[in-house]
């Protein structure tokens, strides 16, 4: 596993300048967020996934050449085509590799954790990267109140190999909500609404636009759902899981998933306090940052859970 996030540092303070009306206290209570990181202008999402991957590589003492395969989730590629995962590929010095990159917004990394599984499984590939990049900085509104504060950049890898040893990922459980179609979207930018888009439309389209109290509502029940249906799948009760590692949407709602299952806050790895919601690379990041802090012990039962726009939930289950 590895992750990466950019040098600077963006606190609470100076995204408070647009809304005076706001304080930090308030901040930190409503999101559990008191910095984020923003990539330079220089900075493009493909050098925060090659950082990720290099720190992952070395993780796991394997070379470059070793990987047949990349899977790169994000909702924000550096440019519509080709993939990101064919720039990262060339970057690495693997161009033969199949590549393609996959979108299901906050739960991107989880769904691309089970396409790699299944790819593995089906002898498609040998030895699989897993990764994601996002740059929300760059499609977030600095003026709306309801997203201003939540979004940061960052990546985060892991290499998928079938063997002996090792941690185990088990399958993971893929759905969605599209009833929720709009409760996150960022309508402008595809086909419907290209830029520019005519009198029509106005730049507000080409941020990320949420439904904050909808959003809360619908995260919490899906955080909550995919942890107990992981329970009941591999036959285990909220006593047995070490740790989970949940998408970094909102500590309020991560507070309220772990009331409503049972599992003590305590052991939910929380790095949206310094990181913010990096969408599909947020369980990434927690992941390769829990890691490198030493946290786990062999033999760990690990609970991922994820929401994101679309609505797509995601969860699953590593053993340590």
């Amino acid at each position: 596993m590895g992750h990466a996030a950019p040098a600077t540092v963006r606190p609470n303070s100076e995204i408070l300048k647009a809304f005076p009306h706001r304080t930090e206290d308030e901040m930190v209570r409503l999101t559990g967020i008191k910095e984020r990181r923003h990539a330079a202008e220089d900075e493009s999402a493909t050098d925060l996934a090659a950082e990720a991957v290099r720190h992952a590589l070395a993780q796991a003492g394997m070379a470059v050449t070793q990987i047949d395969g990349i899977i790169l989730a994000t909702i924000i590629p550096d440019q519509p085509v080709p993939s990101m995962a064919s720039a990262l590929a060339r970057r690495l010095g693997i161009p033969r590799a199949l590549a393609f990159d996959l979108n299901a917004a906050c739960s991107g990394w989880l769904y691309a954790l089970e396409v790699g599984r299944s790819l593995i499984l089906a002898g498609t590939a040998k030895n699989l990267i897993v990764v994601t990049a996002e740059l929300l900085s760059r499609i977030t509104n600095p003026q709306d109140h309801e997203t201003a504060f939540l979004f940061g950049d960052g990546a985060g890898a892991a290499i998928l190999t079938r063997g002996e040893g090792g941690h185990r990922l088990h399958r993971m459980a893929l759905s969605g909500d599209a009833d929720q179609f709009e409760s996150i979207q960022r309508p402008g930018g595809g086909a419907r609404m290209p830029f520019p888009c005519g009198a029509d439309c106005s730049m507000e389209h080409f941020y990320l636009q949420m439904n904050g109290t909808s959003v809360f509502k619908h995260a919490v029940i899906g955080f909550a759902e995919q942890i107990e249906q992981t329970l009941a799948r591999e036959n285990l009760k909220p006593e047995d899981i070490a740790w989970v590692v949940p998408h970094q949407a909102n500590a309020r709602i991560l507070t309220a998933v772990s009331k409503r299952v049972g599992i003590p806050y305590d052991k939910f790895v929380v790095t949206i306090s310094k990181y913010g919601n990096t969408s599909a690379a947020s369980v990434s990041m927690a992941l390769g940052w829990a890691a490198e802090e030493g946290i786990f012990s062999d033999g760990d039962r690990i609970i991922f859970c994820s929401v994101g726009a679309g609505l797509t939930f995601a969860g699953g289950l590593l053993v340590w």
